[in-house]
């Protein structure tokens, strides 16, 4: 009876997402020739912020999980949904996406268009890598559907990837999913040179394991240039104690205080959000008085990003500073041979801390991504740093981007595309396969009704 129950609720969504793809075609069909299209979104994780705009395609019927296959160890998910909701229907039948980015409200079709990254990146590459069917509502109105095998379409399955809504909108997906165990042991192990840091990361990364134990996950922290630290990850079964950071206490200030540590499943998964990395203490909440007057309801990082939006459509910031401020928020991915030299570069140039590590290398042997093209043979690590800098005097808006930009190219890197860019055209399309998106762009936005991807990420349109 259990079974038949689950069935006919599964086929009912099913069947409410056929409806709600028609319904979307139709708005789609509705907006005039040459109108922007864009989407209504309640949430968003990117920081290319432009002005407020009404209207917008209706997604809202495209946030769930459709189902999830215990047996295949897979889920349906529509591509609205955020991980926060993604990960609460998988954990119940031990289970998890095979990379969860750090923040709930990333939206799985956000994460797959776009790119996402987290500590199990070194064994299991990126979002899109264990996607296995992709829903597509194209520029040109047509919904397709494809697989890594699709003769007719497998084009657009491999290039919809770092794509960012220019070639169409991911409806619905089926990923795969990995078992998880309840409990995650860290060690934060500490070193005093980025040299040896970049080898521990290779090292730990090709034996997936440290000290004759495994390591499931794997993520570090930068604290100055003589101070970082590398968090191992490791499934437990059990746990002599479990730490709390979704309240009073600070995960990111737990890394430099404890050598060992226990999270549930659940939290370790999360452990980021709460204080979205450590950007909450730009907001005071940080502070233990503060801290214990906020609602636990408002720690977390999409509260947080909404500020900001506030605040760079207001620009209250500009107007308190006494210094000229740009915004450095980037995630680039560098060779680990060549991580210690873009370390140095950063601290000397630009002097944001703390910054994240998280060491990446493809799944796919055969570099089948072809707009973010990673070399499967090569561990790179991600690096983020998200904050301001103030300028001298002679310098522009932009400019200490572009020279972090020129510096992730010069050392055989790649920059995520989810905030600001200042490419100049021709690098841009150098840097992110111009002809293949070209090629699909032509086929599946024939008019151009969708912004192409140079607009959207560097001209902000």
């Amino acid at each position: 009876m259990r079974d038949h129950v689950q069935d006919h609720s599964r086929q009912s969504r099913e069947s409410d997402h056929g409806r709600a793809v028609a319904a979307l075609r139709g708005q789609y069909a509705a907006i005039p020739a040459g109108a922007p299209v864009r989407l209504a979104k309640s949430t968003s994780n990117l920081f290319r912020f432009r002005a407020d705009q009404s209207g917008g395609l209706d997604v809202a019927r495209f946030d769930r999980v459709l189902s999830v296959d215990p047996d295949a160890r897979t889920a349906q998910v529509q591509g609205m949904t955020t991980y926060e909701n993604l990960v609460d229907a998988t954990l119940p039948h031990g289970l998890m996406p095979l990379v969860v980015p750090q923040l709930k409200t990333i939206t799985l079709g956000g994460a797959v268009a776009g790119l996402g990254i987290e500590s199990s990146s070194f064994r299991n590459g990126l979002p899109h890598e264990s996607v296995r069917e992709l829903e597509v509502m194209t520029g040109d109105g047509e919904v397709v559907v494809t697989d890594p095998g699709d003769d007719a379409h497998g084009g657009l399955f491999r290039g919809f990837p770092n794509s960012y809504g220019t070639l169409g909108y991911a409806l619905r997906l089926e990923i795969e999913l990995e078992p998880v165990r309840p409990y995650v042991k860290l060690r934060h192990v500490p070193f005093g040179a980025a040299d040896q840091c970049a080898e521990m990361i290779a090292a730990v990364c090709a034996e997936r394991s440290y000290q004759g134990e495994p390591v499931d996950f794997v993520d570090g922290t930068v604290f100055s240039g003589g101070e970082q630290y590398l968090t191992l990850g490791t499934w437990a079964d059990t746990a002599p104690w479990t730490s709390d950071y979704t309240g009073n206490h600070v995960y990111y200030r737990s890394i430099q205080r404890r050598r060992t540590d226990y999270l549930t499943v659940k939290d370790y998964l999360w452990r980021w959000d709460t204080d979205w990395f450590w950007c909450s203490r730009a907001f005071g909440v940080q502070h233990p008085v503060v801290r214990r007057l906020v609602p636990k309801r408002y720690l977390r990082s999409d509260v947080y990003r909404k500020v900001v939006a506030w605040d760079r459509r207001h620009k209250l910031s500009d107007r308190l500073s006494k210094a000229v401020q740009e915004p450095v928020i980037q995630d680039v991915e560098i060779p680990v041979d060549r991580l210690a030299e873009f370390l140095d570069f950063f601290h000397r140039e630009i002097g944001i801390s703390p910054v994240w590590l998280c060491p990446v290398r493809l799944r796919s042997r055969d570099g089948a991504w072809p707009l973010y093209p990673m070399d499967p043979d090569v561990l790179y690590v991600n690096v983020g740093f998200w904050s301001t800098v103030s300028l001298r005097p002679d310098e522009r808006q932009g400019s200490r981007n572009r020279v972090i930009e020129d510096k992730v190219t010069e050392l055989g890197g790649h920059k995520s595309l989810y905030s600001d860019s200042y490419y100049r055209e021709e690098e841009f399309w150098a840097n992110y396969n111009g002809p293949t998106y070209q090629e699909l762009k032509e086929r599946y936005d024939p008019a151009g009704r969708l912004p192409d991807l140079y607009a959207k990420c560097v001209l902000r349109r």
